[in-house]
């Protein structure tokens, strides 16, 4: 798609994305994107797998280097490429289209829709908890939710920014409350940082070591899609490189102090495999409403989180429908009077809502994070590629220290998806399996478009 959008848009099909998006709602959506479940949720998967207080700050603070190095590689194609599609123009710049389509309808089928079950199906749990429903109400508040978010992104880009915006601001609240007070508090437990060494049942340094970083990557996951609203910035040269890598900079403090202060108030053993972690950490510092108003931040966050995989996912069926590379792309590429893709995001939310009804969160979340890594991987490989064989792209961003921090992205990609491999070979398979299912689809809208 060209870079020139910044045509008014019409609901026919034939516009373009407006350029309304300033640096404060980028920011918010990659830290508001990633910010959401993982931070509540993977603690306690983290503690699991690795058995020691030294060994889970030393897998969070990697998860977040590996993050920066991988963000800030990113950004230079992000800065370079500035167009609606974000990684999709990234691979086809590099290695054609149809890799391009491949990343796409992993995408389109995998990745976006999701998120967004898992997490809606983690706003379902959480706000049944938080009023004492029965089970049976958490699909049906999770796919209620989901269509809210998309009915509040159909308003426009405007309106999901702002939502984005609101609910960063709520969503770090509680966790700031956390921090404050959880480090200030005498401390009811010794947490020892040095030496770094495994618990006695994680099975040796190196599998704990892999598994707890595993464990955090859906954490950090997330920031890379802001370059999908990248045709919809004002001026995406200079605020997605400081959007991407701000954000996650800022968030991987909020993550080592949010641990250190578990780490300082629930014993390893006590934290370890425990979804509820945070609600009792917050019991123990605030008292009895504490775990109710940590419920109640993690409503907002997550929200928030859906909202952000919501927005930018919504912009690849249509980027792809332009392009005519997917059936239906008439439909997909239509934008209603507020130049949004409605359609596109209709069918991301009923892929989203056959998730809901059939998968659970850990099996979702396991299988989108080794599909994108493969896809995340090209993209830093890209960097170097492109710097060879498009010496004069234009490229207002350069990624610092080169080739460096993007080797040591490559590395870390190549780590995660050997690491998925050995200890999850099946549920990676079929995240290849299904990603496979979309080349027969590329040849056939080949040979239609001929």
């Amino acid at each position: 798609m060209a870079s020139n959008e910044n045509n008014t848009a019409t609901p026919n099909g034939g516009g373009e994305l407006q350029r309304t998006m300033t640096f404060f709602p980028a920011l918010s959506t990659v830290m508001g994107t990633v910010i959401g479940a993982g931070v509540f949720f993977k603690a306690a998967s983290v503690a699991q797998n690795t058995g020691s207080t030294s060994m889970v700050m030393l897998s969070w603070f990697l998860g977040g280097l590996i993050s920066v190095c991988a963000g800030l590689t990113g950004a230079e194609l992000a800065a370079a490429i500035p167009e609606t599609g974000g990684m999709l123009r990234y691979i086809e710049r590099a290695y054609g289209k149809f890799a391009s389509f491949l990343l796409g309808w992993a995408q389109v089928i995998i990745y976006f829709p999701a998120n967004v079950a898992a997490l809606s199906i983690i706003f379902g749990t959480q706000f049944k908890n938080l009023f004492g429903l029965s089970d049976g109400t958490v699909v049906p508040i999770a796919i209620v939710a989901a269509i809210s978010i998309m009915l509040i992104n159909f308003l426009g880009s405007k309106a999901g920014g702002m939502l984005q915006s609101v609910t960063l601001v709520c969503k770090l609240l509680p966790l700031a409350a956390i921090v404050i007070f959880g480090l200030l508090r005498q401390g009811d437990v010794s947490v020892s940082l040095f030496p770094v060494q495994a618990g006695a049942s994680a099975g040796g340094f190196a599998p704990a070591l892999g598994a707890g970083l595993l464990a955090t990557m859906f954490a950090y996951d997330g920031w890379i899609h802001v370059g999908n609203i990248a045709g919809e910035l004002k001026n995406p040269a200079r605020d997605l490189p400081r959007a991407i890598a701000g954000g996650i900079l800022g968030i991987m403090v909020v993550y080592l102090l949010v641990n250190f202060a578990y780490l300082r108030t629930l014993p390893i053993d006590q934290l370890a495999g425990n979804e509820n972690a945070s609600m009792e950490v917050a019991g123990r510092i605030f008292g009895g409403m504490g775990g109710k108003i940590v419920t109640i931040g993690i409503l907002i966050s997550v929200y928030g989180t859906i909202n952000g995989y919501t927005m930018t996912g919504m912009r690849l069926p249509y980027t792809m429908g332009k392009e005519k590379t997917l059936p239906f792309s008439n439909q997909l590429s239509k934008l209603n009077k507020n130049s949004v893709p409605y359609i596109a995001g209709v069918l991301e939310l009923i892929i989203a809502i056959i998730m809901m009804l059939v998968g659970g969160f850990d099996m979702l979340t396991d299988m989108l994070i080794f599909v994108i890594w493969i896809f995340y991987t090209l993209v830093f490989i890209a960097v170097i590629k492109l710097r060879k064989t498009e010496p004069d792209l234009v490229r207002p961003y350069k990624v610092p220290l080169y080739p460096v921090i993007p080797i040591i992205a490559i590395l870390g990609g190549l780590f995660i998806l050997v690491m998925t491999l050995l200890t999850q070979f099946s549920l990676a398979m079929v995240g290849i399996l299904i990603t496979a299912i979309g080349i027969p689809f590329y040849f056939f809208m080949q040979s239609k478009n001929k």
